[in-house]
């Protein structure tokens, strides 16, 4: 329930997809935040949504915008209507959480980075993993010198998302951040990023197509990163083995290994760096029950409650932590960038730069088209 007296952000979502949906619930359920409006080209979604919530729902996107009362803005819309829509609400002097990935262009995306830091704006992208538990302990360990220096990295991802041909939604248009270099492999990577930073070279990289007709199903690459650290990145939202999303990452140093999924981490250290507090020589086994924080509201898994508390923190307080803000969300754009220049070969047409095709409805009016 909503605190009484608190301070609280008036935000809007604007797109009821899954993703928008989701958010919106957390929204309603966090103290920092009022939903003050939600937006969709969907007269019937929105219309029907507002009636039933009491929600003021506004289907146009620059109406949206100009409601005087606006603070915030969660932006979960296909991916090649982020660019535009994000600059119109930073130009509004307004913060912005946008779904991952931040556009289909690293240059755009630092470019929308710099326009947020000139206004002193707070910015996030829904690169949801960054707030679990073991992965955020894998960060930690590698900060503490736990693995000496870092030599290998492997980053995976799988998934049944595409199990039989069928008429694609956005997400399997080429063009429009579709496809699983996109959708998926880009969680994966935006991990390492954080490890590890921009990668400075893609080579061996593949997208594959299964049963997708415009993108991808298939990704695999190998990456260097600063530092002389290697990496291989291995993606396939068309993998029947799995019930749902599975993202899991493996470190090797020269002082040990780490494996971590959603679930635990496993650490072996050989003893020759510093071992960490609640580890020890040899296999140490840690859960996601013990190294979880807790949040206010929980919904589909506490990270996606914990990014949206992040991002009203950042909002309230100015001294606090910003978290996966535009510049960061830039260097897997960048990663993605170089993984398709280096798959140019492989898939023809599929691992060219992406040209937006001609859209009508909502985004068409947010792209000029």
């Amino acid at each position: 329930m909503k605190g009484v007296g608190t301070l609280s952000i008036n935000v809007a979502v604007v797109g009821l997809g899954k993703m928008g949906l989701s958010h919106l619930s957390i929204l309603n359920a966090l103290d920092d935040f009022t939903v003050a409006a939600i937006c969709d080209n969907s007269t019937l979604v929105g219309g029907v949504l507002g009636k039933y919530t009491g929600l003021k729902y506004v289907a146009d996107y620059d109406d949206l915008l100009a409601l005087p009362e606006l603070q915030a803005v969660v932006i979960a819309t296909p991916t090649v209507a982020h660019e535009p829509m994000v600059r119109k609400a930073l130009e509004r002097g307004l913060h912005v959480f946008c779904e991952k990935p931040l556009t289909l262009s690293a240059e755009e995306s630092e470019a929308l980075a710099a326009l947020a830091d000139s206004k002193g704006l707070v910015t996030q992208v829904g690169y949801h993993n960054r707030f679990i538990g073991t992965f955020g302990e894998v960060r930690a360990l590698i900060g503490k010198g736990a693995l000496g220096r870092v030599t290998h990295v492997q980053g995976e991802a799988y998934g049944p998302v595409v199990l039989r041909p069928t008429k694609p939604t956005w997400r399997g248009k080429a063009g429009q951040g579709g496809g699983c270099l996109y959708d998926y492999a880009a969680h994966p990577l935006n991990l390492l990023n954080w490890y590890f930073g921009r990668p400075e070279a893609c080579s061996g990289a593949l997208l594959k197509t299964g049963f997708s007709a415009e993108v991808d199903d298939e990704v695999y690459a190998t990456l260097g990163f600063p530092g002389g650290v290697t990496g291989q990145l291995s993606v396939n939202w068309s993998d029947a083995s799995v019930r749902k999303m599975t993202t899991r990452v493996t470190v090797w140093g020269e002082g040990g290994k780490i494996y971590a999924d959603r679930q635990e981490i496993q650490v072996f250290l050989t003893g020759t760096a510093p071992i960490p507090e609640g580890y020890r020589e040899g296999w140490t086994v840690r859960y996601i029950t013990d190294l979880q924080p807790p949040v206010s509201f929980y919904l589909r898994g506490e990270e996606y409650s914990a990014q949206l508390e992040a991002f009203g923190r950042a909002i309230l307080d100015a001294g606090s932590v910003r978290e996966n803000g535009f510049g960061a969300s830039a260097d897997t754009d960048a990663a993605i960038e170089m993984i398709r220049a280096a798959a140019s070969g492989d898939v023809g047409t599929i691992a060219s730069t992406p040209t937006p095709r001609r859209t009508g409805g909502f985004i068409g009016r947010v792209l000029g088209r």
